[in-house]
C-alpha cells in the first residue's frame, strides 16, 4: 500500500522584528509538515498573499508598520480568501479578544509561547479552529509590563542590552566584567520579570515594551 504524500501547511508570518521571524522560521525549518514565508510589514504580507495565493494560516504582528490596530488584521482577512488569519502579539489589551473574533480572526499567538505550543496552535488554526491562549481567557497571564511594574535593575538592563545583540553568557560576562554564573543569574531574573521562558523571548518582550 502506497501512503499519500502529506501537503505541508503553508503559513505566512509578518512581523517587523527580525528576531521573531528568525526564531519561528528556524523552528519551522525542522518541521516536515509546515512551511513558512515571512514578511517585515503588513504591505509586504499583503503583496505576498496577492502574488502566491491564500495561505493556510497568516499571522500578523499587532504593532508592526501598516497595521493601524485591527484595521490591518481586517485587510489580511479580506485578502486571504477565507482562510485563517490570527494576531501575533506579546501583550494584547483585553478588549481585543472579542473584537478580533467578531471580525472573523482565527485568534491569537503569543510571542512568548513555547515553540512546541506554537506548532500545535498553528496546526489547530490552520484546520479552521479558533485559538485563544488560556492566559487571555483567564486574564491572569504573566506578561510583559511597563517599567513601573517590572523594575529591572541597572545591571539587568546592561545584561538585557547585551542579550539583544545575541551574545552568550560568557561574552556578556567579558563585556560587563562579570562572572558567567552571575550573568546566568541576571538572565534568569530578566526572564522572570518580563514573563519570558527563555532569553530570546525576553529580548522580544523587551522590544515590545520599548526597553531596548
Amino acid at each position: 500500500m502506497v501512503s499519500e504524500e502529506v501537503t505541508p501547511i503553508r503559513i505566512l508570518i509578518a512581523d517587523d522584528h527580525a528576531m521573531v521571524l528568525e526564531m519561528f522560521q528556524q523552528f519551522i525549518s525542522g518541521v516536515p509538515d509546515v512551511t513558512a514565508t515571512t514578511a517585515p510589514d503588513l504591505d509586504s504580507a499583503l503583496d505576498i498573499i496577492d502574488r502566491e495565493g491564500a495561505f493556510d494560516l497568516v499571522l500578523v504582528d499587532l504593532n508592526m508598520p501598516g497595521m493601524d490596530g485591527t484595521a490591518g488584521l481586517r485587510k489580511a482577512i479580506e485578502r486571504n480568501d477565507g482562510k485563517p488569519v490570527a494576531l501575533l502579539t506579546s501583550n494584547p489589551p483585553a478588549h481585543l479578544v472579542p473584537e478580533v473574533l467578531d471580525m472573523g480572526g482565527a485568534g491569537f499567538v503569543l510571542k512568548t509561547t513555547s515553540l512546541r505550543s506554537f506548532y500545535n496552535e498553528v496546526r489547530f488554526m490552520a484546520a479552521g479552529e479558533r485559538y485563544i491562549p488560556v492566559e487571555l481567557i483567564e486574564c491572569k497571564r504573566v506578561m510583559p509590563r511597563d517599567m513601573g511594574t517590572v523594575p529591572l535593575s541597572e545591571r539587568e538592563m546592561d545584561v538585557l542590552a547585551e542579550l539583544s545583540e545575541g551574545k552568550s553568557n560568557r561574552n556578556i560576562g567579558n563585556a560587563l566584567g562579570l562572572k558567567e554564573a552571575t550573568v546566568k543569574m541576571h538572565v534568569k531574573s530578566v526572564c522572570t520579570k518580563l514573563g519570558a521562558s527563555n532569553r530570546t523571548q525576553a529580548v522580544i518582550a523587551a522590544r515590545e515594551m520599548n526597553l531596548i
